[in-house]
């Protein structure tokens, strides 16, 4: 059974529809917004909504990029037809929706932004799933933002495979931003062909 819902996101509101079968039927989920506070989007940005449910943060974000801009995903049909229903009420019919296990299906290789509240599991195994394959699904300089009532696993991980995250606490929830860098490159040793008493003796010269 449907129902619609009415929501305040940074001062916008919104109207979806909603079901019992998706994740916070009954309004949007605390940590959600928490995770949106701390995200600011440029014109030029490409975002995925990963484990989109109803649709609330892409189509949130449609309302400062254009529709063809955003990627949304699920791997649930029930979650994916209302986030059809609320691009059209949005009028973002231009959303790219897509049925996907984590990225799995995902072909793009160029966001700036991936959003994302992962289900909680014991064994990580989503999360894990959500974070090594967004990294490589992300520009470089682009951010992963995910929101969890965990720390130490989720800190560990992005750190491990973004090299650094920025947490922030709001609400009793940890909002996580990992930015993928650009990797230095260690200039390679020069090449002689000076024997090895030439070489300490240019050395001392320097």
């Amino acid at each position: 059974m449907e129902n619609r819902i009415h929501v305040q996101i940074k001062e916008r509101d919104f109207e979806f529809m909603t079901s019992p079968a998706v994740f916070s039927p009954g309004g949007a989920d605390k940590g959600t917004l928490a995770m949106l506070s701390q995200v600011t989007l440029h014109n030029s940005d490409k975002l995925l909504d990963l484990g989109c449910g109803y649709g609330l943060v892409g189509i949130w974000a449609s309302y400062q990029l254009t529709a063809d801009q955003i990627v949304m995903s699920d791997i649930a049909e029930e979650a994916l037809e209302l986030a059809r229903q609320n691009a059209k009420l949005h009028h973002a019919e231009g959303i790219h929706i897509v049925k996907s296990f984590g990225l799995d299906s995902i072909e793009e290789d160029d966001f700036t932004v991936i959003l994302s509240n992962p289900p909680y599991h014991e064994d990580f195994q989503v999360p894990k799933n959500f974070i090594e394959k967004g990294y490589r699904k992300l520009a470089v300089g682009g951010r992963m933002y995910m929101v969890t009532k965990r720390l130490d696993w989720y800190k560990n991980k992005l750190t491990s495979v973004f090299g650094g995250v920025r947490v922030s606490e709001i609400d009793g929830y940890y909002v996580f931003c990992a930015e993928k860098r650009v990797k230095k490159q260690v200039p390679k040793k020069e090449k002689t062909n000076l024997s090895k008493k030439l070489q300490r003796k240019y050395s001392n010269q320097k």
